[in-house]
C-alpha cells in the first residue's frame, strides 16, 4: 500500500496538558490518558490533531486541557 502526502498539507499540532487526577475514574479513561502519554498532573504533550486523538481527547475532555499549537 503506497501513501501520497500533498506537500502542502500541514498537520495541526495540538497541545494536551492534564488538569485533574485520574484517581476515582473508570478504568478505561485511565487507559486514554495513558495512551496519550498522560501520567502525571500538569505534564503536557504535543499530538497530531487526527480524528484518533480527538476522539480520545473527547473521552477525557474533563481531565485535560487542549491548545492550538
Amino acid at each position: 500500500m503506497c501513501l501520497t502526502v500533498n506537500k502542502d498539507f500541514v498537520m495541526q499540532r495540538i497541545k494536551v496538558t492534564q488538569v485533574r487526577s485520574v484517581i476515582d475514574r473508570p478504568k478505561n479513561q485511565k487507559l486514554v490518558m495513558e495512551a496519550l502519554g498522560l501520567t502525571k498532573m500538569n505534564k503536557t504533550v504535543e499530538h497530531n490533531a487526527t480524528p484518533q486523538i480527538l476522539g480520545m481527547i473527547n473521552k477525557v475532555r474533563h481531565l485535560v486541557k487542549v491548545e492550538n499549537v
